[in-house]
């Protein structure tokens, strides 16, 4: 057997803005952007490197998705964006105008930190742990 997570999608307000904070602030690239419908749109983005795993930025359809954008986990980190440069792209997203909610610390696992998105939700930047 042969499985892998392809995208996660992420309930977002606006397909444009997202696309906006994604590639512009993140630096992520715009993999696909497909009209569906006259309202629905195939959106994914991803990190420089991340192979074929996507985020499907899937615009809020009803009022109950709307109560999910910003807080799909319930105030929990939402992913987890790993580098092997902590510093580089910590200071990147600090350029960029990124809201960190937890200052980097270090722990056994690497150097962490806590950031949010356009919407509120928060993600990890974690780079590797030291040699030791």
């Amino acid at each position: 057997m042969n499985q892998r997570i392809a995208h996660l999608a992420l309930v977002v307000a606006d397909y444009d803005e997202a696309i906006r904070f994604y590639t512009e602030k993140l630096g992520f690239t715009l993999v696909e952007d497909t009209p569906l419908s006259a309202t629905k749109r195939w959106v994914l983005v991803a990190p420089q490197g991340a192979g074929s795993c996507c985020l499907l930025l899937a615009k809020a359809a009803n009022g109950e998705q709307e109560t999910r954008v910003g807080n799909q986990t319930g105030g929990r980190v939402f992913l987890f964006l790993q580098t092997d440069d902590f510093w580089r792209d910590y200071h990147n997203l600090l350029n960029n105008k990124v809201r960190f909610v937890r200052e980097p610390s270090t722990e056994a696992y690497g150097t962490v930190a806590v950031f949010e998105d356009l919407y509120g939700n928060l993600w990890d930047l974690i780079g590797p742990a030291a040699a030791k």
